[in-house]
């Protein structure tokens, strides 16, 4: 499948997030413990908010443990708030457009997970995007459609409520068309103040997400690790799998849950697809 990652918290060199640690992501795109695929090296993305009005986005088709421009931006960006992505391609081709994360605006999106039978329900998931937003969509990717109906249905004002209606969607068209489990999955949108991290999938067996716990308590089972008192007591990871070595350091999101880091206001409630507000008009 995919592996990803999100920091958000004070500014951090991008380097010591996603190559320093012990089984760090670049570490998972070759040997991932957790993922459906030990193997991710279908593509990586890197996205991240600086002082500039939209977000930064670098993505390629390369293996990211063997891309050596990612590996001098990491050296060389320091940021607050950033996505990182690992790609296992299942479906759609490896292409730098279908390579995450995706961007609109001040907004970015990732996904680990898949609409099953994509065949089956692209058209009519397709057809439900707004109009004015359809030209923006580039790649054949599930995830890129996934953003643009959330976009669709309002993620600039109500980002639990616009997934809740598009996995709604998703699932209302997939078992239209026999899809028996038509969602599966972990997202991740921000608008570069506040992350939300969704886990849920239509069979209740949903794919690995983990929130770094408070830093001050981690602080204690590490106190010789100097990037624990580098950053923020407010910093916090979201990953598709640990990274590290410190046991006790991590906690497991719910399935069928979401959580929101930033803002001062962390919070973590449990998630359910609903039918969109509006009326939806696909074909039979």
């Amino acid at each position: 499948m995919c592996r990803w990652l999100a920091y958000i918290g004070s500014p951090i060199l991008v380097e010591k997030v996603l190559y320093s640690p012990v089984h760090s992501l670049i570490d998972q795109s070759l040997h991932s413990e957790l993922g459906a695929e030990a193997t991710n090296g279908d593509g990586f993305g890197l996205g991240w908010y600086d002082e500039q009005p939209t977000p930064g986005v670098f993505r390629s088709i390369e293996p990211a443990w063997n891309d050596q421009n990612l590996r001098e931006l990491a050296a060389h960006v320091t940021s607050g708030h950033f996505f990182s992505h690992i790609r296992a391609a299942i479906g759609s081709p490896v292409q730098q457009s279908n390579c995450h994360p995706f961007r609109h605006g001040r907004w970015l999106f990732m996904h680990n997970g898949y609409v099953a039978d994509l065949g089956k329900v692209r058209r009519d998931l397709l057809l439900a995007v707004d109009e004015s937003l359809f030209p923006e969509i580039s790649g054949t990717a599930d995830t890129e459609i996934l953003f643009y109906l959330a976009l669709t249905f309002g993620l600039e004002n109500d980002p639990p409520e616009a997934v809740a209606q598009t996995i709604g969607l998703v699932e209302d068209i997939g078992r239209r068309k026999g899809v028996e489990f038509p969602f599966q999955g972990t997202i991740a949108t921000t608008d570069g103040e506040r992350l939300w991290a969704f886990r849920y999938s239509s069979e209740g067996k949903s794919r690995s997400l983990y929130y770094s716990r408070d830093l001050t308590a981690v602080r204690k089972l590490a106190p010789d690790r100097e990037v624990l008192f580098e950053v923020s007591d407010d910093s916090r990871l979201v990953v598709s799998e640990p990274v590290g070595d410190l046991p006790g350091a991590w906690a497991e999101v719910p399935d069928g849950s979401y959580g929101v880091v930033g803002g001062g206001d962390d919070q973590l409630r449990p998630f359910k697809p609903k039918a969109p507000a509006t009326a939806v008009t696909v074909p039979a």
